[in-house]
């Protein structure tokens, strides 16, 4: 199995639309360093059953599935209903195209209701075959905590707090994903036992609201005592070659593009 990093930076990427010249916001990213140009959060997990499982369609999707020569997906799972990770929803027609058929997709109760409140064409019945002018969803409504099942594989969900909201986590094996996170619940870490790498969002180095930072991360290193962490959701402050040099071995940098 693998993991794709589709897109490892923050809400607005990086750089962030801004800057002196108008040409990008970097902060304390080295623009001349390629692995600091960061597109919005997401993964594909590929399982063990040759499985493209998506976690997220952010804004970037298109550009991002372009890149890496991908046109089809067999599931697609919303961790939770912010612009960064829904965003680019209406792409999923070009992937109904290529595969000639509904795409299962995979949400909570809020999440669900969010995107049918901001994609309502999305989820109209479907009546017109074989031509997607729209997206075309399976929707699977599911709760924190329940397991997702993708023909034979089977993701195990968590909750986790993002600030005052809430969204899911996902293992998979012995992989994790926990983009935008202050707080893993009891259960979560549970769940998250024995996993050997952890993909987790951190978008900067001091602590944030909304986020996990880097000395949220390193104490639940300790708890979880996976082999491999690997940064993702990464915000402007987040210069590669810097973390690379001040991180411990088992703390890793994620990069648009890294397959693990």
């Amino acid at each position: 199995m693998k993991v794709l990093i589709l897109g490892c930076g923050g809400s607005g990427g990086v750089p962030t639309v801004g800057g002196k010249d108008g040409a990008g916001y970097w902060g304390a990213c080295d623009p001349l360093e390629r692995k600091n140009q960061r597109t919005r959060s997401s993964i594909i997990i590929e399982t063990l059953h040759n499985k493209k499982i998506m976690i997220d369609t952010g804004p970037d999707i298109r550009t991002q599935l372009l890149r890496e020569k991908i046109s089809t997906l067999d599931a697609v799972v919303y961790t939770h209903a912010h612009a960064d990770h829904i965003a680019g929803l209406d792409e999923l027609r070009s992937i109904n195209r290529c595969i000639h058929k509904a795409l299962p997709i995979f949400a909570t109760k809020e999440t669900l209701t969010e995107l049918k409140s901001r994609f309502t064409y999305a989820f109209k019945p479907w009546t017109t075959a074989p031509h997607f002018f729209r997206p075309v969803l399976e929707v699977n409504l599911i709760a924190y905590g329940e397991p997702i099942t993708i023909g034979p594989d089977c993701l195990q969900t968590f909750e986790q707090k993002h600030g005052a909201s809430k969204t899911l986590g996902v293992r998979y094996k012995s992989i994790a994903y926990s983009t935008d996170v202050t707080h893993i619940s009891e259960n979560g870490f549970k769940i998250l036992s024995g996993v050997e790498t952890w993909i987790i969002g951190c978008f900067q180095r001091n602590t944030h609201p909304a986020h996990a930072a880097l000395n949220n991360v390193i104490e639940w290193q300790k708890i979880v005592k996976p082999k491999r962490i690997i940064l993702t959701h990464m915000g402007p402050d987040m210069d590669w070659k810097w973390l690379k040099l001040n991180l411990p071995q088992s703390i890793e940098v994620a990069y648009d593009g890294l397959t693990l």
